[in-house]
């Protein structure tokens, strides 16, 4: 930032305000980190800078063609072709992104320009930008960094690197939608038709502004906004778990400490610090995850002699005591379980929950006699895994194994239950368990090593049969993205901390201050009534506040039961229900209340998980030809395939379906399908009869039944 301030300080432009933020990966998510910086001005502007690669030119012009637009401006590619004599403009690659400007799309802005670069593009401008009073948001060469301009000082610091015969080219982009060539006018305006269905109307008024089923990556940053459950912070990637959504971590760690305490699992905490030496020790685990490891490389002024690694997992933290801790086959099993965060410096684009810098866990570390033993654990824990989703969280997901090149990096082999959000037909990963085998108990690794009680010599040693499982919060962004509707956020009675709010209704300036009281007297009477009986419940009382203006607090921040009382429920001594998750109304008693409520809870989340389950099984399609896959991955689904489980056909199938697939959202992963699992229970699908059975997309063999589909 202060190389950008310097720079422009040189031409005499003062920025209106600089601003640092999370880092963002679409105009959705940097408006709203925008917004959540003090510092930002009230009112303001984006601007975006489009790179386009000619395939082919009348002339020859072949430079890539930056364009700096305001975000709401229609930049026709097929327009602006016809416009510069250039055909079949293109949206640039991230190589060529990063061949030219250092930079990758979420970074770049007109300030990417020099004078070195700017003769090798063609820079076009909207020609409104100069006139405009608006104050514009320009990067500032960063996502997490936003620098405020005027249009004019926007046109001042292009003006300042031109460079020869290379000129800035101003272009009316209004005037040239009325040149564009008929197809491209009309996908624009399909798309544009798009984006504004997206919008709810109204929605200054509701949760979200944003339908889920049109703009799903902007409808999941608002959910989270405007139900109160993060928070951006400095750190780029990282994000604060407010009270709302850490409530939800909390009931999770609740249930399942006092599952794996039955399997006389003990927590522990190890510190989150790992040498470089010890880190590296094995290598292949490693391998997965040096890209993404943080190193502490200072102290104050002072340079540490060995770079310190913040844990990316901790298998190589916690094993080195293991080997000092167990010394014989009576130390055996070895349970250890601890609550703590984790650091993986993603560098693709962050999603809070599903993929940040830091994020919150558990991760269990055991250590057994026989490969039995652990084989029975691994199930086990993922048992509860399966419960976790489907019982607190009311997520459907299928338990399975994962293929050889998918599976941890050092294991013997992984577990897991894949979930499925419907919305973007994509699978996700809800927590493994893994058999690590007897990988990191051997000499070259931490030699945890015991004598053998079957050896009849006595003089027999083996090594320990080791499992590790994790589960994380993102188990809280799954239950979002599968609950979630247009008004907001949906929580599972279960996982809610607040459960049931009690509204006063009816109240109006006639309404004398006796009745007044009696209604809110018995609003909180009801709370405390069901408080008693261990429902997690609310009175909301707040003055200056409407009744509707709480209604829709409440069911954007999700929860499961509202219960109104106005002056005609006093009278018939009722009060009315309304459900969040289908907004079906009742009367309830208030006499034996407490038991209508709780029967009330437990059919909100035993049908919130029938309904996800019913979606998920539909969308879970059986294939046994290759042309089949790719249509039904554009339908949204995961298919099921008759597979040879070789890993050479599951590049292949990953390589072809991506390349034969329709494009994708550009803030969307791959569209290439990947082997998600090879579910436990194949009862569900025809059975596979060998010799007969063949792949379908390599014709060799077929082994299992695997889902195969897009993914987080």
């Amino acid at each position: 930032m202060d190389s950008i301030t310097q720079s422009l300080a040189g031409l005499s432009i003062t920025p209106t305000a600089t601003v640092t933020h999370a880092e963002t990966s679409s105009p959705a998510s940097w408006r709203e980190a925008i917004k959540a910086s003090p510092s930002a001005p009230t009112s303001f502007e984006l601007i975006k800078t489009i790179v386009f690669k000619p395939k082919t030119a009348k002339t020859a012009a072949t430079v890539p063609v930056v364009v700096i637009a305001r975000d709401d401006t229609e930049t026709s590619s097929g327009a602006l072709g016809k416009k510069l004599n250039l055909k079949e403009l293109r949206l640039a690659s991230e190589d060529l992104l990063t061949e030219f400007f250092s930079l990758d799309k979420n970074s770049l802005s007109p300030l990417a320009l020099t004078k070195a670069t700017f003769p090798k593009v063609l820079t076009v401008i909207d020609s409104s930008i100069a006139t405009s009073s608006s104050i514009f948001a320009v990067h500032a060469l960063s996502s997490s960094e936003t620098v405020f301009l005027s249009g004019k000082d926007i046109v001042s610091y292009l003006t300042s690197v031109e460079n020869g015969d290379a000129k800035i080219q101003d272009i009316d982009f209004e005037t040239l939608k009325t040149e564009a060539p008929a197809p491209a006018v009309a996908t624009t305006s399909k798309q544009s038709k798009e984006k504004e269905s997206a919008k709810i109307e109204g929605a200054i008024q509701v949760a979200v502004g944003v339908k889920k089923e049109v703009d799903f990556a902007a409808w999941y940053t608002n959910v989270l906004i405007k139900a109160d459950m993060i928070d951006y912070y400095s750190v780029s990637g990282c994000y604060i778990l407010k009270p709302w959504s850490y409530g939800i971590w909390e009931e999770i760690q609740t249930w399942f400490n006092a599952q794996i305490k039955e399997l006389d699992v003990q927590n522990s905490y190890f510190p989150m610090f790992v040498s470089q030496k010890v880190l590296e020790r094995e290598k292949d685990h490693i391998e997965g995850f040096s890209p993404e490891v943080a190193w502490v490389t200072r102290a104050g002024n002072s340079e540490l002699e060995e770079p310190i690694a913040i844990r990316p997992t901790s298998e190589t933290v916690m094993y080195p005591y293991y080997a000092k801790w167990i010394k014989s086959h009576r130390d055996l099993p070895l349970k250890l379980n601890q609550w703590n965060s984790v650091v993986r410096w993603e560098f693709k684009n962050p999603q809070p929950f599903l993929r940040t810098r830091e994020f919150l866990w558990q991760e269990g570390h055991t250590a057994h006699l026989t490969q039995k033993e652990a084989d029975v654990e691994v199930r086990q824990i993922l048992d509860l895994y399966r419960r976790v989703y489907e019982e607190l969280l009311a997520v459907p997901v299928i338990p399975g194994v994962k293929s050889e090149k998918e599976k941890f990096a050092g294991g013997l082999y992984t577990t897991t239950v894949e979930g499925f959000i419907p919305t973007s037909g994509r699978g996700i990963q809800g927590a493994t368990s893994h058999c690590l085998g007897q990988n990191f108990s051997r000499p070259e690794m931490f030699n945890i090593v015991v004598e053998d009680p079957n050896d009849p010599t006595g003089q027999g040693k083996t090594y320990v049969w080791q499992n590790s499982w994790g589960l994380s919060t993102r188990t809280i962004g799954v239950m979002v993205m599968v609950h979630g509707d247009n008004q907001g956020l949906v929580l599972p009675p279960r996982v809610a901390s607040i459960q049931v709010v009690i509204v006063p209704c009816g109240i109006t300036a006639k309404t004398t201050e006796e009745a007044r009281t009696s209604i809110n007297e018995t609003c909180n009477d009801l709370a405390k009534t069901l408080k008693q009986a261990g429902i997690r419940a609310k009175a909301d009382l707040r003055e200056g506040y409407t009744p509707g203006w709480k209604f829709n607090e409440w069911e954007q921040k999700g929860v499961p039961l509202r219960l109104e009382i106005g002056p005609n429920d006093l009278a018939k001594k009722q009060t009315l229900s309304v459900r969040r998750d289908t907004g079906a109304k009742a009367p309830q008693p208030l006499a034996d209340i407490t038991t209508s409520i709780s029967k009330l809870l437990e059919t909100i989340q035993s049908d919130m998980f029938t309904r996800a389950r019913d979606i998920y099984h539909s969308r879970l399609i059986e294939v046994t030809k290759w042309e089949d896959i790719v249509p039904n991955l554009d339908n949204k689904c995961v298919v099921v395939l008759p597979w040879c489980e070789e890993e050479a056909c599951e590049d292949d199938i990953k390589e072809r379906s991506g390349r034969a697939s329709e494009p994708q959202d550009e803030r969307a992963p791959s569209a290439g399908a990947k082997s998600l699992a090879i579910p436990f229970d194949q009862s569900r699908w025809t059975p596979i009869e060998p010799g007969k059975t063949k792949c379908p997309a390599c014709g060799k063999d077929a082994k299992r039944w695997t889902m195969f589909g897009r993914s987080y």
